[in-house]
């Protein structure tokens, strides 16, 4: 019997949770009263501790804000000096262009100059022969039937050359009766004459040639001067 005494005394009584409860008792926190001035103080402390916590967050920002600036004129810097990199490498590029340009054309010009030279070397010693044929042409004279066959093969070997060097560009010069030259004509001989203008190629003795504007060979000539006035009283006198 006292075991069920005891243990019903330390048996805790079991909460009424029922809906009528729950009810009531909602009914008689409704019915509290309600401290406004605490609450509205309670609200108000959190914002007065967050204000006095708004100056560390003033001065970080700000530290933030010039470190910021900072690294905007860092980049500023680096992008200034990327540019004027920039710039020096196109001009880099552009000098190495015109240079290749010049470099090219000048190439072209030694190339051409080179070849035409190689062309004029070739040509005047073919002009060499052509002056064998000429002086052949112009000295042997074919007494038979035999010597004119001769005769007539290695002209025809001639005309074939000469038509050759017409179609390389070469044509001859016609110096008699045309005024000296220098540039191009060489005068071998003089002789004086009043029946020439002084200065006028009177004979030729080898033929010029030219291979477009450029002399392949100076005429040798012979040239026109005026008669010494002296010598002509002299030879007047001696023939009275």
């Amino acid at each position: 019997m006292m075991m069920d005494v005891d243990t019903n005394d330390n048996q805790q009584p079991e909460r009424d949770e029922s809906p009528e409860n729950i009810e009531e008792l909602r009914i008689e926190d409704a019915s509290a009263d309600i401290d406004l001035e605490s609450l509205e103080s309670e609200a108000e402390s959190p914002k007065a501790s967050a204000g006095s916590e708004q100056l560390p967050d003033d001065t970080s920002a700000e530290d933030a804000f010039a470190a910021e600036a900072g690294a905007r004129v860092a980049l500023q810097q680096q992008l200034e000096a990327l540019q004027a990199q920039l710039e020096d490498r196109l001009g880099q590029f552009t000098r190495l262009t015109a240079d290749f340009d010049n470099f090219r054309k000048r190439t072209a010009t030694e190339r051409e100059n080179l070849e035409v030279q190689v062309k004029c070397n070739t040509i005047s010693t073919l002009l060499e022969v052509v002056d064998n044929f000429e002086r052949a042409r112009s000295h042997i004279k074919p007494q038979n039937d035999g010597e004119m066959a001769i005769h007539k093969s290695y002209q025809g070997v001639y005309k074939q050359l000469v038509e050759a060097l017409k179609k390389l560009g070469v044509s001859p010069m016609r110096s008699e009766g045309q005024e000296f030259d220098p540039n191009l004509h060489e005068a071998v001989m003089r002789e004086p004459t009043d029946q020439y203008p002084e200065g006028t190629v009177i004979d030729e003795f080898v033929r010029g040639y030219v291979l477009g504007e450029r002399v392949l060979r100076h005429a040798m000539v012979k040239v026109a001067t005026p008669l010494d006035p002296s010598a002509e009283s002299a030879e007047s006198a001696s023939e009275t």
